[in-house]
C-alpha cells in the first residue's frame, strides 16, 4: 500500500521548492536584482580615502549582516529539525473527526524540532535537560502542531508559575553562571518551594535527561485534549511518541565527555542518520479516556505533573512517522519555524489543563517578539499546504498580495465572502463543554497530592537506574552552595523514597531526611528503560586497528555488522589507510586525537603487529574508558592480549574469540544490549 499512498495536500516539498535559491553558478546581484562588479572593496574617495555614503551595495550588505539574527528563543533555544511524513495504521474516525487521522492512504507531510530547555543557542546539546519534540503536520485542514516533550509531566501544574520556573532554571542573573545546567541554587531552591516539581525532578535526574540520540527518545504532548468525531461525542486523549530503536540514554560521565568532544553530538547524529538513509522512525501512540471515566483514577487527569499509567491506560499505537530529509537552512527553518498548541484541526480540542490553557497564550506572543510582527505564518516552513482567506491585513513582512477593496466582514461588497465555513463543510467548532462556577485564583484539591506519582516513577526503575537517579541528585546539588536548600529538598524528596533522600544527602553530606517516605507500593514497568527494545541497529563501534592486521578475518566480522546494520568506524593512530597483511586496505575514520570513545556505543580491538608503546596506550584508555561506561567490548587478534593486559577479559559485555563467526555473532548480541550494568568496574 506505501506505493500507492497520496502526499497529503499540495506537496509541502513542492511548496518549499518555490522558495529555494541555489546560488552555484550565478552572477552575484543586490537584493533588487542588480549585478554587481565587485563585492570586497568598499567606494572610496581615493584608494586611501573615506568610504562615500553612496556605496549602496556596502550599506545592503552590512545592514542585513547587521540585522541577520533574531531573538533567540527563550526556552528551546538549541534545537535541530528534520522533514518527514506521517502515516496512519488505521481510521480513527471513532474517536475524532480530524482529517489526517482518517485515511491510511494518505501521507502527511511533518517537520519536527528537538531542543534542549535550559540552555542557550550555543548550548552543548548532551546535558541534563528535557527536550522538546514538537511536531508540525501540514495537513489539507490546515497545520496542526502537537507540542511535546521526551518526558510526559512537568515541573508545574498552572502557567502562571512558568516565568518563574524558567527565571530559576536559567543562568544566575548576577554572574551568567551556570550555562545550561540545572545543579545550582536558583533552580533547586524553586524546586523546594514549589514542591510540584517533585514527579519532573525525578525524571530529570533520570537516564532519560542525558538521551543517547535524539533517535532513541520518547516524545509526549503533555497535556490532556480531547478527540472530537463527526457525532461531537468527545474523549480524553494523551499523545506518545515512540522511537522504533527503543528508548536509550547516555551514562554521566560520557554525556559531560561528549559536550566538550562534541557539543553537536546529537544533531550530527539525526543529520549523519538521515544522509545515510537510516531514518529516524517514531510510532504515534495515544491514551484514551471516556468523559464519563474522568474522576474514576487515583490522581487528577488534568493535572500536567501527573501521567497515565499505561498498564491503567494501554498506549494505542495508531501511526508511525518517518524523518527522511534534513533541512536546506537551518536559519529559514528550523530557527523560522513557529509551533504553538493553539494550532489545531476540527477533531482536536482542549481540556482545562490549567498549564496548556496558559500555553494557548503564550506561543502566539512569543512568536511575534521572536519573528518580528504578526506575518510569521508566511514563511515558507510555516506556510499551511492548504490555502488560507481572512480580512487580516498588512504588518511587518507581509508577502500575500490581498486583491479587491474589502478587508471586513460583515459586507456587501465581496458578497460577504470570505465566510465563515459551516461545522459540516470543515469549520472547527469548539467542543462545547458546559463550565460554571466562581471566578477564583486557586486550583482544584485533586492537584494536590505532589509525591505519589514520583514515588511510582521510582518504584518502576531498574537498580542501575535507581543508582544513576541517586548519582544525579548527589551531583545537582552538590553543586548547591546554600545549605538551607540542601536540606529543603533533602526532606522534600523524603517523602518520594527514604532511601533514596538518605543516600545523596549522605553524598553532599546534609544532615538525614526528616520524613517517614513514601507507602506506594505501584510500579509501572513501561517507565523503565530497560524494558525498552533493544536492536543493535545504527550502533557505532570504534575499531582500534593498526598495519599488518589479518585483512580476511577481519571483513569476515566488519562484514556480519554491517549486516545486522552496526556501523564500524575504523580508529587508527593516523589518517590514511591501514594495510592487512593480505593487502587488505581500510580507510581510517578517527585518529586517537578526533575520535573518542564516549563518541561509539561499543568497541572493537584488533590491533595489528607493529604498534610503539604510544599506539598501546592510546588503545588501552580508549578501551578501558568504553568500559567504565558499560558499553561492549570485543577483541581478536592482537586487542585481545591488550584486555587482558588491561584485567578485563572475563567480565560481562567483554567478547573475545579465535572463531570469527562465532566471536561476530556473540559481539552483536552484545552490542543488542546497549549497556551490561552487571560490570564490576574497578
Amino acid at each position: 500500500m506505501s506505493d500507492e499512498r497520496k502526499v497529503n495536500g499540495n506537496s509541502k516539498d513542492k511548496q518549499l521548492e518555490e522558495s529555494r535559491v541555489n546560488d552555484e553558478g550565478q552572477n552575484m546581484t543586490t537584493n533588487q536584482g542588480l549585478k554587481v562588479s565587485e563585492d570586497e572593496f568598499s567606494l572610496k574617495a581615493g584608494e586611501r580615502g573615506p568610504t562615500l555614503m553612496e556605496d549602496f551595495h556596502f550599506r545592503e550588505k552590512m545592514t542585513h549582516f547587521d540585522h541577520e539574527r533574531i531573538p533567540e528563543r527563550i526556552v528551546h533555544a538549541r534545537g535541530f529539525a528534520a522533514h518527514g511524513e506521517f502515516e496512519l495504521y488505521k481510521s480513527m474516525e471513532e474517536y475524532t473527526k480530524a482529517g489526517f487521522l482518517q485515511d491510511p492512504s494518505v501521507k502527511t507531510p511533518v517537520f519536527v524540532r528537538f531542543s534542549t530547555v535550559a540552555g542557550s543557542r550555543g548550548s552543548a546539546e548532551t546535558v541534563r535537560d528535557a527536550r522538546g519534540f514538537a511536531t508540525k503536520f501540514y495537513t489539507e485542514e490546515g497545520n496542526y502542531d502537537l507540542v511535546g516533550n521526551n518526558i510526559p509531566v512537568f515541573f508545574i501544574q498552572d502557567a502562571m508559575k512558568f516565568p518563574d520556573l524558567v527565571h530559576a532554571l536559567k543562568p544566575e542573573p548576577h554572574n551568567e553562571i551556570p550555562q545550561a545546567a540545572s545543579a545550582h541554587d536558583t533552580f533547586w531552591d524553586f524546586v523546594a518551594n514549589n514542591q510540584e516539581a517533585a514527579h519532573m525532578v525525578m525524571w530529570a535526574m533520570s537516564d532519560r535527561a542525558i538521551p543517547r540520540s535524539l533517535r532513541m527518545m520518547e516524545g509526549f504532548g503533555v497535556h490532556t485534549f480531547r478527540f472530537v468525531n463527526d457525532q461531537g461525542k468527545a474523549h480524553f486523549v494523551k499523545f506518545h511518541w515512540k522511537p522504533i530503536l527503543g528508548t536509550h540514554s547516555l551514562v554521566w560521565d560520557e554525556a559531560q565527555k561528549i559536550s566538550g568532544k562534541n557539543p553537536d553530538f546529537h544533531r550530527l547524529d539525526l543529520w549523519e542518520s538521515i544522509e545515510d538513509g537510516d531514518y529516524p522512525e517514531y510510532e504515534l501512540g495515544v491514551q484514551i479516556i471516556d468523559e464519563e471515566d474522568e474522576f474514576k483514577f487515583d490522581f487528577d487527569i488534568l493535572d500536567p505533573t501527573k501521567l497515565w499509567p499505561e498498564e491503567d491506560v494501554p498506549v494505542k499505537m495508531i501511526g508511525k512517522m518517518t524523518l527522511n530529509r534534513n533541512v536546506d537552512n537551518v536559519f529559514a527553518e528550523t530557527e523560522q519555524v513557529a509551533f504553538h498548541p493553539g494550532h489545531v484541526v476540527p477533531g482536536i480540542d482542549f481540556s482545562n489543563d490549567p498549564l496548556l490553557q496558559g500555553r494557548l497564550f503564550s506561543y502566539t506572543d512569543t512568536q511575534l517578539s521572536r519573528l518580528g510582527g504578526p506575518n510569521f505564518h508566511e514563511l515558507p516552513i510555516n506556510k499551511p499546504v492548504c490555502p488560507f482567506h481572512n480580512n487580516q491585513r498588512d504588518g511587518i513582512s507581509r508577502q500575500t498580495i490581498n486583491q479587491g477593496q474589502v478587508s471586513y466582514h460583515n459586507n456587501s461588497i465581496a458578497g460577504n465572502t470570505p465566510t465563515p465555513a459551516r461545522e459540516a463543510d470543515g469549520g472547527y467548532v469548539h467542543y462545547q463543554e458546559k463550565v460554571e462556577g466562581r471566578k477564583v485564583r486557586s486550583r482544584s484539591d485533586s492537584f494536590k497530592d505532589h509525591f505519589s506519582q514520583a514515588t511510582l516513577f521510582w518504584n518502576s526503575m531498574s537498580e542501575p537506574e535507581q543508582q544513576h537517579i541517586k548519582d544525579a541528585f548527589s551531583f545537582e546539588l552538590g553543586k548547591v552552595k546554600s545549605k538551607s536548600v540542601q536540606k529543603q529538598v533533602v526532606d522534600m524528596f523524603a517523602n518520594v523514597n527514604l532511601e533514596l533522600a538518605t543516600a545523596f544527602a549522605e553524598a553532599i553530606g546534609a544532615a538525614p531526611p526528616q520524613g517517614m517516605g513514601s507507602d506506594v507500593t505501584k510500579t509501572s514497568p513501561a517507565l523503565s528503560q530497560e524494558n525498552t527494545k533493544k536492536k543493535p541497529d545504527t550502533r557505532k563501534v570504534g575499531v582500534i586497528i593498526g598495519n599488518d592486521f589479518n585483512g580476511a578475518e577481519i571483513m569476515s566480522v566488519l562484514d556480519v555488522l554491517k549486516a545486522e546494520g552496526i556501523q564500524p568506524e575504523i580508529v587508527s593512530n593516523k589518517l590514511g589507510k591501514v594495510k592487512g597483511s593480505d593487502k587488505t586496505k581500510l580507510e581510517v575514520d578517527h585518529t586517537f586525537l578526533t575520535g573518542e570513545s564516549v563518541l561509539f556505543d561499543a568497541i572493537y580491538a584488533v590491533g595489528g603487529k607493529d604498534e610503539d608503546e604510544k599506539f598501546r596506550k592510546d588503545a588501552a584508555y580508549f578501551i578501558n574508558e568504553a568500559f567504565s561506561h558499560f558499553k561492549p567490548i570485543g577483541a581478536t587478534h592482537k586487542g585481545t592480549k591488550w584486555l587482558k593486559e588491561n584485567g578485563i577479559e572475563k567480565s560481562t559485555g567483554v567478547v573475545t574469540g579465535k572463531d570469527m563467526k562465532k566471536f561476530a555473532t556473540a559481539f552483536v548480541e552484545a552490542i543488542s544490549a546497549h549497556r551490561h550494568w552487571n560490570r564490576k568496574i574497578v
